[in-house]
């Protein structure tokens, strides 16, 4: 017999009991439904098996049970990290207030299917331009610091840190331990990814993995990792070491190596090559100089047997003659020409002074001038009485003009 207890409140609150069954309810009547995940934990005790199921995209995790009797009819190859569908009813504990999925099938996500997404994703992500080669930053020649994700006391660690070593004894690693498989792998390595590249010391970063089958390889194709890597400033190398299946890091790094030796190969020079490459340039170096200097030296020799060069001081000698004859001619030339023009001004003083007013008083003229300074030309110029000055050759007077003794009332 079920009691109906009516609302909740706080002065007739429900037994936990009430609430645990009324839970149990509605999740029983939700039913059975197909999900989607991966498989993150996977125990067998007593014949069943308890294990968890993760959400592929975000983090959601439920906790599952396989009794023995459906055990028997799913794959025997079932296990940790698996991608599956199952056919789940929840199911409520109302004793210890837990939440499971009861499995009733379970099996392998169809290989078409996971490839056809990652496809999708890989079209997605070419159409965006992440795999265009004009993205891709050029590796430094000698990175003083390299960073390392890859999982801890790997092969592939030891890989790349045994052969950078050996090619350049001095290169420095900053390494980051990550799960490279798993429900925490794609985490760990996004999170790595975006600490590294923070790292200003980092001047290339290695993703580095052993290889795997096909399913361990799709965290390096989860979509944040994968756009992360993109948008990173830091070059990137990967070295995921799988041919047949291409993770789409691959794609978007920029540079792709086959192994993680590859790639300690690729970043790290090797210094006994280019100890080589060093002393072949400065041979050639050393040759081409000793040629220069050979040749110049011929042609040094070449202009020391010159008669010009074995006696550089006729070339002096032979210039001062010229340089002494053309001062002499010059300076005739020019005192004839101060002879003639000192002619021709004597010539030009005489007629200016055949010319010249002075003379004509020298010879005993006069010039009058009326009191306004008017010059008599004519005896009707100066009436009688009338002041003049008189200009002689030397010095000048003043005189008055007297009526002329000639007729009666005429002026002299």
């Amino acid at each position: 017999m079920t009691i109906d207890h009516g609302p909740a409140t706080v002065d007739a609150p429900w037994p936990v009991a009430v609430l645990s069954n009324k839970i149990k309810g509605w999740i029983d009547r939700l039913g059975t439904v197909w999900v989607e995940g991966e498989v993150t934990q996977w125990g067998v005790s007593g014949g069943n098996v308890y294990g968890k199921l993760k959400d592929l995209a975000v983090d959601a995790t439920v906790g599952f049970n396989i009794w023995s009797s459906v055990k028997a009819k799913l794959p025997a190859d079932l296990k940790q990290g698996d991608r599956v569908v199952a056919l789940v009813k929840p199911n409520y504990w109302v004793k210890g207030g837990s939440l499971t999925m009861q499995v009733f099938e379970m099996r392998h996500v169809g290989l078409g299917d996971l490839l056809e997404r990652l496809e999708r994703l890989r079209q997605t992500l070419r159409g965006e331009g992440l795999f265009d080669r004009d993205r891709k930053i050029a590796l430094p020649f000698l990175p003083h610091r390299v960073g390392l994700i890859t999982g801890k006391d790997s092969d592939a660690e030891k890989d790349v840190l045994r052969n950078a070593q050996l090619r350049w004894p001095s290169v420095d690693f900053r390494v980051v331990h990550t799960a490279v498989q798993g429900d925490r792998a794609a985490r760990e390595v996004t999170a790595a990814l975006l600490e590294l590249d923070a790292d200003t010391t980092v001047e290339v970063i290695i993703v580095a993995r052993g290889g795997g089958d096909f399913q361990n390889l799709l965290v390096f194709s989860d979509e944040t990792l994968v756009r992360t890597a993109a948008a990173c400033r830091t070059p990137i190398v990967s070295a995921i070491g799988h041919e047949a299946d291409r993770p789409l890091l691959d794609d978007v790094a920029d540079l792709r190596a086959s192994t993680p030796t590859d790639a300690a190969k690729r970043v790290v020079p090797d210094v006994a090559e280019e100890s080589a490459s060093v002393q072949q340039v400065r041979a050639r170096l050393g040759m081409r100089l000793t040629s220069i200097l050979t040749r110049e030296i011929d042609r040094l020799e070449l202009l020391r047997t010159r008669p010009v060069l074995a006696n550089p001081d006729s070339i002096i000698d032979a210039r001062a003659e010229d340089l002494s004859r053309y001062v002499g001619r010059g300076s005739e030339l020019i005192e004839r020409r101060l002879d003639r023009a000192a002619d021709r001004v004597a010539e030009l003083r005489g007629q200016l002074r055949a010319l010249s007013p002075q003379r004509t008083l020298d010879r005993g003229y006069a010039i009058a001038q009326l009191p306004g300074g008017a010059i008599v030309r004519s005896s009707a110029d100066a009436p009688s009485g009338a002041t003049l000055l008189l200009t002689l050759a030397e010095g000048s007077l003043h005189t008055v003009v007297e009526p002329s003794r000639g007729a009666p009332g005429s002026d002299r």
